[in-house]
């Protein structure tokens, strides 16, 4: 049976009507893929597949020129007189005949460079040429693993969706896209209305072939989808880059075409390797074959990643314009190692587009109406590049096995497999599957909720948790119960939770939850339970004071409209202060020894923070992205954030019903946010937090406004909401503050210049942050340092030199820290 359907779709995949098809070879019969192939004077075609076969649309009889295009290869024109469809046309092409002009050889400055500098000045005016365009955009992904892994930390790692042969090797992602994109250079916009998508082996076929995350555009001045890699033809190349003219060839226009070669001046820096191919006197790209890797993306487990692109003359723009472009990627991670490529096809320009002031919107990705459900017959009248006989296949076996792999039967005896309980899972926890009705109960293990703290000891955390998926629209339900319990205060104290969310667009959610837990005095963390765990154990350090809040919370979220969330709580809760209950410790005995877990007064054991007491409390927020980009998908909205706009949260917390009314409060906080992106010249970011009090009282120590402070030397934390020398529990105030925090990573665009240190791939980072309190004296810190620090593709420390200063009061220290956090 699965012979007769292979067969069948091989059969229906040639039915087309009005096509001119063929295989592309070299010299030698070797098939050529990625070989652009359109009409001549258009911008419009299709490129060939990995056998070297291509399927061009055409609906005129009678006499044609189709053009062969390909980087390396003579372009290849061909006159044909069409009397019927389909129309076969094979394509044999000859390698490139690259020559270097004697004068190049001759002349004393590098002819590279002066190609170079002539495409830099001239990018806006080649830019200019398309900056208003609509076009249809085709994608293909495909992902490849060779010797999967049949298991990953203890759990099989099943079949892949049935592509993979008895040695483990074969197909684990196909899709394809077809969309409808529109582009606009000033102000930058994108929209992208995708009409067909499919994904092998899957119903819903939402591929993430977006046309917007495959612009890689080399006139910009750094590629955001590559992290910020440096273009070639950037405004700063020269410090990135040496070039060399390789050769030149005159393309089927008889416009001359300069063959680049690109030397990155340092093996690691964020820069490409490999040709560009520059038209003379237009001074715009003809063709890109680039290569970047790992260490570059600053991607640790990509090992490479390879770029082409194709353009083509428009004579309506008198300019050259994209029309093909691939990506092939290769990858190593936990003994898996896929690799595969991405192609894309554009045609149709039409570059007077009648653009109105709702052409552009805040949605940039949506789909037709049952985009997802396109049959057969219609891919095989859209789809620009054939399918090879592999993506037929997997196609079919997909497909067949799909309804299969859908029945109780088959995914039970996946859960009967993958349900098996380990000898470990006491310890890591273990879950129990029901995939056919879409939930699952969970014993949550304590090997990774243990640690330690002066107050409870060692104290370790289990529970059982239960999850139900009830629609693909993001409609689920969730109940867990966990104990925590301490083996030096001998107390367990247990939590229960309850949350459903309705949708994943709005994504309402309520959460019901209760019990005893230890919250830190500062209700922001600023001391993660692992770095408080290693700091006491191994250097009798036990920053983290906390009391016990016996509790029942109802806590609500939504997006209420596009870009605006609000989210509220009411609690009413009982807490109480806690005291030290053993002074183990891996360290010696020291003089001071551990201090209290009284934040106000650390070397008082015997009276806490604050008195015992009952209060509940209301908290309103709301968040604002303005201009907030969102992708609108069959199942789910998608936000990005806003590149232009900072985000802003606002809140209003009320505390009250406590019998000492001085504990009751009103506080009114509000935080603003932004990361700008500055090109080849780094990245800029900064939080700004600030709060007032309705009135000052004798609050709880635990409701004060808290800075995040920090004092160990390789804290994890996220240092734009937190100081580097800031002493915790130190600065807190009932009154009014405000705390900033900035940060410029200048990358390689500083150190990238200075002889011998640029060998080195290192990033300049410094910042500045200021905290402001009503009764006490500015707090203020200055910090330059390292980032990008590492081993080969392994570079993710930063290491920081800090100078604070409060009042009269100076300190300078150093801080390691993970960009991981």
């Amino acid at each position: 049976m699965k012979n007769i359907t292979v067969l069948l779709l091989l059969f229906i995949s040639t039915i087309t009507i009005a096509q001119v098809k063929g295989k592309i070879t070299d010299k030698e019969g070797e098939p050529l893929s990625f070989v652009s192939v359109y009409l001549d004077k258009t911008v419009t075609g299709t490129t060939s597949n990995d056998n070297g076969d291509y399927v061009l649309e055409l609906n005129k009889k009678g006499t044609h020129t189709v053009v062969f295009q390909f980087l390396g290869f003579k372009t290849l024109k061909k006159e044909i007189n069409i009397t019927s469809f389909p129309f076969e046309l094979n394509a044999i092409l000859e390698e490139e005949n690259i020559k270097l002009d004697e004068i190049s050889i001759s002349t004393k400055d590098n002819p590279a460079n002066r190609i170079i500098r002539n495409v830099i000045a001239n990018k806006e005016k080649n830019t200019d040429k398309f900056s208003n365009y609509t076009a249809k955009f085709y994608s293909r992904g495909l992902t490849r693993i060779k010797d999967a892994p049949e298991s990953f930390l203890g759990r099989s790692t099943g079949d892949f969706g049935g592509g993979l042969d008895s040695t483990r090797t074969g197909i684990i992602y196909l899709s394809e896209t077809f969309s409808n994109i529109s582009f606009q250079k000033k102000p930058k916009q994108f929209k992208e209305k995708i009409v067909a998508s499919k994904v092998s082996g899957q119903d819903n076929g939402i591929s993430f072939n977006r046309a917007e995350d495959s612009n890689l555009d080399l006139y910009e001045n750094s590629l955001a989808v590559f992290n910020d890699l440096v273009s070639p033809i950037s405004t700063n190349a020269f410090s990135y880059y040496n070039y060399k003219l390789v050769g030149t060839f005159y393309e089927k226009n008889e416009k001359l075409i300069n063959k680049i070669k690109l030397i990155p001046k340092r093996k690691n820096d964020r820069v490409f390797d490999g040709f560009i191919y520059i038209v003379e006197d237009d001074w715009a790209l003809y063709g890109v074959d680039v290569t970047t890797t790992g260490a570059q993306v600053n991607i640790p487990i990509v090992n490479s990643l390879k770029l082409k692109q194709s353009y083509n003359y428009a004579d309506e723009i008198a300019g050259w314009v994209l029309i093909s472009q691939t990506i092939d990627f290769d990858i190593k991670f936990f003994g898996f190692k896929p690799n595969g490529k991405f192609s894309y096809v554009y045609s149709d320009y039409n570059f007077e587009p009648n653009f109105t002031e709702t052409t552009f919107t805040n949605e940039v990705l949506s789909f037709e109406e049952n985009a997802t459900k396109k049959d057969v017959a219609f891919w095989n009248t859209l789809r620009p590049v054939p399918l090879t006989e592999e993506e037929i296949t997997d196609y079919s076996v997909k497909d067949s096995i799909k309804v299969i792999r859908k029945s109780k039967k088959y995914l039970d005896s996946l859960d009967a497999k993958g349900n098996k309980f380990g000898w470990l899972d006491p310890l890591k926890g273990y879950t129990h599957r029901n995939s056919y009705k879409n939930n699952s109960f969970s014993y949550n293990g304590p090997l990774v909720r243990t640690g330690f703290n002066t107050v409870q000891g060692i104290n370790a955390s289990a529970g059982f948790s239960y999850f139900e998926q009830i629609n693909e629209e993001g409609k689920w339900w969730t109940a867990s119960i966990i104990a925590n319990y301490g083996f030096s205060d001998k107390r367990v104290r247990p939590t229960f939770s309850f949350t459903k969310k309705w949708d994943n667009f709005s994504k309402p959610r309520l959460t019901i939850s209760g019990g005893t837990i230890t919250p830190q005095f500062n209700e922001r963390e600023p001391i993660f339970k692992l770095n408080n765990t290693i700091a006491s154990l191994f250097y009798r350090n036990n920053y983290m004071k906390i009391y016990e809040k016996t509790f029942t919370e109802v806590r609500y979220s939504e997006e209420i409209r596009n870009g605006f969330y609000v989210e509220s709580s009411l609690e009413y809760a009982k807490r109480t202060p806690l005291f030290n209950t053993t002074d183990y410790s891996f360290a010696k005995q020291n003089d001071t020894g551990y201090t209290s877990n009284n934040p106000l007064d650390q070397t008082d054991f015997t009276n806490g923070a604050f008195e015992e007491h009952t209060i509940a409390s209301l908290n309103i927020g709301a968040t604002f992205v303005f201009r907030q980009k969102y992708l609108s998908y069959p199942d789910r909205k998608s936000n990005e954030g806003s590149d232009t706009y900072p985000t802003v949260s606002v809140n209003y917390r009320k505390r009250f019903g406590a019998e000492n009314s001085d504990l009751n409060s009103d506080l009114f906080t509000a935080n603003i946010k932004q990361d700008i992106q500055a090109g080849n010249y780094g990245d800029f970011s900064y939080t700004i937090r600030g709060g007032i009090f309705a009135e000052k009282k004798d609050i709880a120590f635990m409701d004060n406004l808290q800075a995040n402070g920090n004092q160990l030397w390789f804290p994890i934390d996220r240092e734009l909401n937190s100081f580097n020398l800031l002493e915790y529990y130190k600065y807190y105030t009932n009154d009014r503050y405000a705390e900033m925090h900035l940060e410029h990573n200048f990358k390689g665009a500083l150190l990238g210049k200075v002889p011998l240190l640029n060998k080195l791939s290192l990033h300049l980072v410094a910042g500045g942050k200021a905290l402001f309190m009503a009764d006490k004296n500015p707090y203020t810190e200055y910090s330059i340092g390292l980032a990008n620090l590492g081993f080969g593709k392994y570079r993710f420390l930063r290491f920081e030199y800090v100078s604070a200063r409060y009042g009269d009061v100076k300190e300078t220290g150093f801080v390691f820290r993970a960009s991981l956090f």
